[in-house]
């Protein structure tokens, strides 16, 4: 009797996550009650405001032929476009005030969207030296230009301190990482090696910085890289997560897998990363999210439902977890925002 009561306790308590929890994999034990919080379309890299009420994410969707950005509700509703609507649009980030937002764009150089890689080289990302970044008022008017240099410059996340922003930018001739104030003055360059540094964020004290990086050794790889860059393109099938100082001192290198792991970001206790990686699947098609220590020790996978999971980001006080996901997707290229809680 006594467990039958706490059945029917359970089954009401948790009333409306029932369906939530049947987007779980029964082996994903660090999830709970998971949401999903848009619906078609190709929607990726969703991440909290300070106060975590609202999500910035970039999506495909009509009427738009390539990304832009657009703010919800934690709960997924009001969606609402921020960026102009014009060019493609990336790397949303909310600033500490919760009335501004940033995002880099190819507006500036042109309305249309800039087509994508050639898919015979390859998978390719295409760093165009169009991205500038902005930001804007809440209601996306008002957008104002941050970077104006020549060259690719995106994937600006702020500091949860609320006084830098780091980003990548090819200004000086290779993908690399600078920090700069959160009105684009006292830009600094924090790395200096060959190859892509990219895809930061700073850990919840604003002392240090993981990011994703591809630095080529041999001959050809350089080579191979660099002829991409001078056409605007990365590959990233071998990336691999790394962790410094915020200034880029004490540099470590945590994952040595040789496939594409990027999307990293430091757990509220700053003492582990989450991550996204395809180094489990000999073909590099699946992706999964993986936690581990900020030492790069006891690495731990968190996902296992669908094919891809990325860009995850914890909730301030580490209860809650969003990311993308393909999973309960009705078509081929639908990736969607989910919300989970987080279990320890």
């Amino acid at each position: 009797m006594k467990t039958l009561s706490l059945i029917i306790i359970t089954v009401f308590s948790h009333g409306l996550s029932q369906n939530a929890d049947s987007l779980r994999d029964p082996q994903e034990k660090r999830l709970r009650n998971i949401r999903q919080l848009t619906f078609g379309g190709t929607n990726a890299e969703a991440y909290f405001s300070f106060d975590d009420k609202k999500l910035i994410f970039q999506s495909t969707r009509p009427p738009y032929e390539c990304d832009q950005i657009f703010i919800m509700n934690a709960d997924g509703s009001g969606q609402t476009l921020v960026s102009t609507g014009k060019g493609i649009a990336t790397c949303g980030f909310i600033f500490p005030d919760g009335k501004k937002v940033l995002y880099a764009s190819t507006h500036g150089a042109g309305d249309n969207c800039i087509h994508r890689p050639d898919k015979s080289k390859g998978y390719l990302w295409g760093v165009y030296g169009a991205y500038d970044i902005y930001s804007a008022n809440f209601d996306g008017s008002g957008a104002r230009i941050l970077t104006s240099t020549r060259g690719y410059d995106a994937e600006a996340t702020i500091s949860p301190k609320g006084d830098k922003i780091i980003f990548t930018s090819s200004r000086d001739g290779d993908l690399e990482l600078y920090s700069m104030n959160l009105d684009g003055s006292d830009v600094r360059r924090i790395t200096h090696d060959l190859g892509y540094d990219g895809g930061a964020f700073f850990s919840w004290d604003g002392k240090r910085i993981v990011y994703r990086a591809y630095h080529p050794k041999a001959d050809s790889e350089k080579t191979e890289y660099q002829s991409l860059l001078t056409e605007q393109l990365v590959k990233p099938s071998k990336m691999e997560i790394f962790v410094s100082d915020s200034d880029g001192r004490n540099r470590k290198q945590l994952t040595n897998t040789g496939t594409a792991n990027f999307a990293p970001f430091f757990h509220p206790d700053n003492k582990r990363i989450i991550f996204a990686s395809n180094s489990k699947d000999s073909k590099g098609r699946s992706f999964h999210l993986y936690i581990m220590r900020d030492d790069g020790a006891s690495i731990e996978q968190v996902t296992f439902g669908g094919v891809f999971n990325a860009f995850p980001m914890f909730s301030r006080d580490g209860k809650q977890i969003v990311f993308v996901s393909d999973r309960n997707a009705k078509g081929r290229y639908e990736f969607n925002v989910f919300l989970a809680d987080w279990v320890e």
